[in-house]
């Protein structure tokens, strides 16, 4: 049995950024109310994979398991539009990133039973460095990716929980096998429906098994600084926004979603 990760509620903006910057995550607990949960439920259980974008709907007939994941989410639905900037959630991504950040990507996931555990890995390293370099306390590597997960349903070991191994992007590195670092074993977050966290590219985590009877559901959104590229395929100028969408976008979601002033390299 895994140990749990500690979730502390910090109550600041300056509080959660440390948290960010110092363990590689922050909890936000009952990011989203009850009917919210079972909106989002609703909405994420309607969409259908589209292959060009990359979208994937693999079942246990062909699979193992099911396997559900349905990229640009805020341009299927207004009601996931809603989810790139929850307040208090958004204030830590700017004071991460900065007042002129952006969206990414953003992924409804559903998996089934059956679904195996994962290896440890990070999503992306922006700079690899020895370890003896990363422990200066000087040396203080930027947070360039975030990942926000909304949890919609009350996680047990059974059902797959995301595991972490807090502080790991300290490391300077990728888990490249290793299975813990400085002591640090990977901890679940079983946390309740409604609750989020967000959590940095270069920490070690990983999706463990559903072993449970049900499918998991999540809605993640990633950000980042803006001369981070976004994702949204179909590329090559195939991704069309939806312009219902934008017509319904604050000016906020608008710029989250690429709606820049003109700035270096424009």
């Amino acid at each position: 049995m895994s140990e749990s990760l500690p979730l502390v509620a910090y109550q600041t903006t300056e509080e959660r950024v440390h948290a960010l910057e110092n363990d590689g995550y922050v909890y936000f607990p009952k990011a989203l109310n009850p009917n919210e949960v079972k909106e989002l439920y609703a909405v994420m259980d309607r969409q259908q994979a589209i292959p060009e974008s990359f979208d994937r709907h693999d079942t246990p007939e062909t699979r193992g398991f099911l396997n559900r994941t349905i990229n640009n989410a805020f341009n299927r639905d207004e009601i996931l539009l809603q989810y790139i900037d929850r307040p208090e959630i958004i204030e830590v991504v700017e004071a991460i990133h900065g007042n002129d950040c952006h969206v990414i990507g953003m992924t409804a996931w559903m998996t089934g039973p059956g679904r195996p555990q994962q290896g440890l890995h990070i999503d992306w390293l922006p700079f690899p460095l020895p370890s003896d370099v990363i422990a200066d306390p000087r040396v203080k590597v930027p947070v360039f990716i975030t990942t926000l997960h909304f949890y919609l349903d009350n996680l047990t070991e059974e059902l797959g929980p995301t595991q972490f191994v807090p502080g790991s992007h300290k490391s300077g590195r990728g888990p490249e096998g290793d299975i813990e670092w400085q002591g640090n074993q990977p901890q679940s977050i079983l946390c309740n429906a409604g609750d989020a966290v967000l959590f940095r590219s270069d920490v070690w985590h990983r999706g463990t098994a559903n072993t449970s009877g049900q499918i998991r559901f999540l809605l993640q959104v990633h950000y980042a600084r803006r001369m981070i590229t976004q994702k949204f395929p179909p590329y090559l100028n195939r991704f069309q926004f939806n312009e219902a969408i934008l017509a319904k976008a604050t000016e906020r979601q608008l710029r989250l979603l690429g709606n820049h002033r003109p700035g270096s390299y424009d």
